[in-house]
């Protein structure tokens, strides 16, 4: 049975519906659960779909979940749920409903009764992101440069930006702090949300 989402488990667990037509005639509600503190034997984090409160399936995330008319798709990374999709068999993509009392769907009713301050936030989330960014990549280039066979090839890059303990520090949470909330919308960017993982 399909337990009921708590204040407490608002960083730790995502639950997300979708409402189908079922082959008897009548809805039927799925609820995709994802424990994030959660896993299994092997350390492997699993996704639980319920099927009018009850459980159904359960897979190791990624997961793929078929029902009527297509399948439920869900992805997660460090920060949170990447991707809780239905496609359909025409590989139409139709993102599933959060909770409304976990994070994503707080976050989801800022977004529709605050769009600007939605905005807002969204857009310093990504120069949260953004801008440590900027600063590992000389340091990155400058260890790959390093390589012995690289350094023989081309000498060693040095860095023009040296970082200070205590910014590493600043820019490592606020590189979590922007990847946590572009989590919330479920926004991911292969370029951008892989680094700050």
């Amino acid at each position: 049975m399909l337990k009921r989402f708590r204040w407490w488990q608002l960083l730790t667990r995502s639950v997300f519906y979708l409402l189908v037509d079922g082959s008897s005639g009548r809805p039927v509600v799925y609820a995709v659960d994802v424990n994030h503190l959660k896993s299994d034997a092997n350390g492997d984090t699993e996704a639980h779909l319920y099927r009018d409160g009850m459980r159904y399936a359960r897979a190791r995330l990624p997961a793929v979940f078929p029902i009527e008319g297509g399948e439920i798709e869900v992805e997660t990374s460090a920060f949170g749920i990447r991707r809780c999709h239905f496609v359909t068999a025409g590989r139409i993509a139709q993102q599933l409903v959060p909770d409304p009392r976990s994070a994503e769907g707080r976050r989801a009713r800022l977004d529709r009764e605050h769009p600007a301050l939605s905005r807002w936030i969204g857009l310093l989330s990504l120069i949260l992101v953004v801008v440590p960014l900027l600063f590992v990549l000389p340091q990155t280039l400058e260890a790959i440069s390093r390589i012995p066979p690289l350094a023989d090839r081309f000498g060693v890059f040095e860095s023009p930006i040296e970082v200070p303990g205590w910014l590493t520090v600043a820019l490592t949470i606020s590189a979590v702090v922007g990847s946590t909330e572009r989590a919330l919308r479920l926004r991911y960017n292969r370029w951008l949300d892989p680094v700050a993982s």
